[in-house]
Formats: structure tokens, sequence, C-alpha cells
């Protein structure tokens, strides 16, 4: 069993599903998770898809904590904490989540080529959110891309999500800014630290 403040696993290891686009900073948050793990004292395996990233293709993460973790890869359904920076990836990668686990949504749209190029069309926040209720009753969705927009970065929505993540956790500032201190660039550490903060707020405040 692995017990964070709000939220305890019924397993020796926590499973961490992390979705995105190319360009999102979905690896980058994906190594924060892992050397929090590992400073935490867990056994860490990490393990990546992103091929297709940098031609807007989904890049998608593995990530599990645990006593003795001999496999990097999470089985299907079995994911206890999905972030998905993309409403679609939300969507596409909600099977891997196990019944009841916890995902945290960047409330973003990236118009893939099918959807502009008139193929497809983009599902709803209805649509999207009806089938991830299937799932789980715990899906929390947070304006990640609007509160980095509004410190000027746009790029730091993904630390927006994690310190969203470490509220819904029930987790401590203090070990996140850390690792994070040691992930970003001098120069834009202070917004960082700022983007992790108000998407602790976005959570706690609701």
């Amino acid at each position: 069993m692995i017990e964070f403040p709000n939220l305890t696993i019924e397993s020796d290891t926590v499973n961490f599903l992390l979705v995105g686009v190319g360009g999102q900073g979905t690896i980058l948050a994906s190594n924060v998770l892992a050397e929090l793990g590992l400073a935490s004292g867990y056994d860490v395996k990490k393990a990546e898809v992103h091929g297709m990233s940098q031609r807007g293709g989904s890049v998608i993460s593995h990530l599990r904590w645990g006593e003795s973790v001999y496999s990097p890869i999470i089985p299907k359904g079995e994911a206890d904490i999905m972030i998905s920076f993309e409403k679609l990836e939300a969507l596409r990668f909600i099977d891997m989540l196990r019944p009841g686990g916890l995902i945290l949504i960047n409330d973003y749209e990236i118009v893939p080529v099918t959807v502009s190029s008139g193929a497809a069309i983009y599902p709803t926040d209805e649509y999207i959110s009806n089938v991830i209720q299937t799932y789980t009753n715990q899906a929390y969705w947070v304006k990640g891309v609007e509160i980095a927009e509004s410190l000027g970065m746009t790029k730091a929505s993904n630390v927006v999500l994690l310190g969203a993540l470490s509220a819904l956790l029930g987790m401590a500032s203090d070990s996140w800014l850390q690792v994070i201190g040691s992930r970003v660039p001098t120069k834009s550490l202070a917004l960082n630290q700022q983007a992790f903060e108000l998407g602790r707020l976005a959570i706690i405040n609701g």
C-alpha cells in the first residue's frame, strides 16, 4: 500500500500515466515526477513513447513508483493517476485508467490534422466528460494554459498541472519545487514557481 495524504493506493506500486501532444512538456513533467519518487525513497521505472512528438503526435509517459518495480510499462486499465495535457488525449487514453482512478485534465484543445482538414470533428467537452465519468468520478479539470498565459509563459502549463497534482495528493510544495528548480532554466525559475503555486490554488480554491 502506498499512501499520500489525500489518496491511498491499494498496491505496493503507484502507476502514473502522462499523456499530451509534442511540445507540451509532457516528458519534463514525467522527469520531475520520477525524480520526486526517487527523492521519496521509491524505486522508479519510466518509459516513453514520443516518436511522432515533433509533428504534433501523442506523447505518452509511463511512470511507476514502488518498493521494487520490475517493469516500467503500465498495463491497460491499471493507471492509478493520469495527467492529460490536452483534452482529446484524455479521451484517447482513458481506458488506461483503473476504475475509480484519478485523472487531471488540462482544459486545452490542440486541433489535430484530421479535424483541421475536415475529416473528423473535435469532441465536445460534454462528450469527453461523459466518457470519462464511465471510468471514474475523480476527474479534475484545470485551465493550465490560461493560467500559464497569465504569467506570460504558455510553456509553463505543464508545471501548472504538477502544482494541481501536488494539491490533489495533499503533498507539500517544498520537494516539488526543489525538483522543478533543478529541471528548468534559472531565468524562468521564478515564473515556474508561480505557475506551480497557481496550479495548487486552482485545486485548493476549486
